[in-house]
C-alpha cells in the first residue's frame, strides 16, 4: 500500500513525522515577518491559518498576502487552512464564502495543500475536492473535537470517511479529558494505519495531556505533527527546537 503523498519534493508519510509550523499573524506585515523567521528553522511545511487574518473576507487581499508569503516560503510546501469557528477556528464565515475562498486560492498556484473540513456541507466539500484535483493541490480532510475524545471506533470511522471522500491525507484532532483518552487516540491511529487505510493519516490529542501523541507519530502511524516558532494555533503545540530532537531520537531508535 502506498501510504505516502509527495508535495514539492517532500514525502509525507515516509520516515519521521513531518513538522508543520502555523502562521497565525493578523496582518500582512505580521505574516511576512513571521514567515521570514520560520524559514530559518528546520521545518517541513508551513500552514497559513488564514482564519486569524484580519482581512480574510477581502479575497483580493488574501491573494496579495499569499503571493508575499510564497516569495518568502519558496522551499517548503504551504498548507492553506481556514479553520471554521465550529471546529475551533478564529472566525465564522458563510458556507458560500468558505467555498469561494478555498476555490479561488487553489486556482492561484501559490499553495501546495488545502485543508477541507470533513463536516463541510457535502455539496461544498465535493466541489472543493474536485477543484483541488483539477489544480493539483493535495487535500487534508480534517475533523477536530475540542471537547472530548470519541470512542476508538468513531475515530477510525471519521478517518475512513475522509479517505472514501477522496482525501489525499486524513486528519483528526481530539481533546483528552483523562489519560485513557490519549491511549484511545493512539490505539485508533495504530489500527487505522496498520489495517484500514491506503493514505497517510494525521492524528493528535490536544493539550498538555496529549503531548505524547505529537511526539510519537512515527511509532503509531501519524505522518505529520504541528509545532510552533512563536505563536501556537492549537493547545499542546511545542516549539520546533524542542520537538525536532525528540522526533530524531525516536526515528533513530525504532527497530532497535
Amino acid at each position: 500500500m502506498n501510504k505516502t503523498v509527495q508535495v514539492k519534493g517532500l514525502d509525507i508519510g515516509l520516515d519521521r513525522p513531518k513538522i508543520c509550523v502555523p502562521l497565525v499573524g493578523r496582518t500582512t506585515d505580521e505574516l511576512v515577518i513571521a514567515s521570514k523567521k520560520i524559514t530559518t528553522y528546520d521545518i517541513d511545511l508551513v500552514e497559513w491559518r488564514v482564519d486569524f487574518f484580519q482581512e480574510v473576507e477581502q479575497l483580493d487581499q488574501v491573494k496579495k498576502t499569499l503571493v508575499k508569503l510564497r516569495s518568502v516560503i519558496s522551499k517548503v510546501p504551504i498548507l492553506f487552512t481556514f479553520r471554521t469557528a465550529k471546529e475551533g477556528g478564529e472566525k465564522a464565515i458563510s458556507d458560500e464564502y468558505y467555498l469561494e475562498l478555498n476555490k479561488e486560492i487553489m486556482q492561484t498556484g501559490q499553495i501546495d495543500l488545502v485543508d477541507i473540513e470533513l463536516y463541510t456541507p457535502a455539496p461544498i466539500r465535493e466541489q472543493l475536492l474536485k477543484k483541488a484535483q483539477l489544480y493539483d493541490v493535495k487535500t487534508i480532510v480534517s475533523n477536530h473535537d475540542f471537547d472530548k475524545t470519541p470512542p476508538k471506533e468513531e475515530i477510525i470511522a471519521r478517518l475512513q470517511q475522509a479517505e472514501v471522500l477522496g482525501a489525499d491525507i486524513s486528519k483528526i484532532a481530539v481533546m483528552p479529558n483523562k489519560p485513557h483518552d490519549v491511549l484511545t487516540l493512539l490505539s485508533a491511529t495504530e489500527e487505522m494505519h496498520r489495517i484500514h487505510t491506503n493514505i497517510p493519516i494525521i492524528t493528535m490529542a490536544m493539550g498538555g495531556m496529549g503531548l505524547i501523541s505529537r511526539l510519537s507519530g512515527e511509532l503509531f502511524g501519524s505522518c505529520l505533527t504541528f509545532a510552533a516558532v512563536d505563536q501556537t494555533s492549537a493547545p499542546g503545540q511545542v516549539s520546533v527546537n524542542e520537538l525536532l530532537p525528540i522526533l530524531n531520537i525516536i526515528n533513530k531508535n525504532i527497530g532497535n
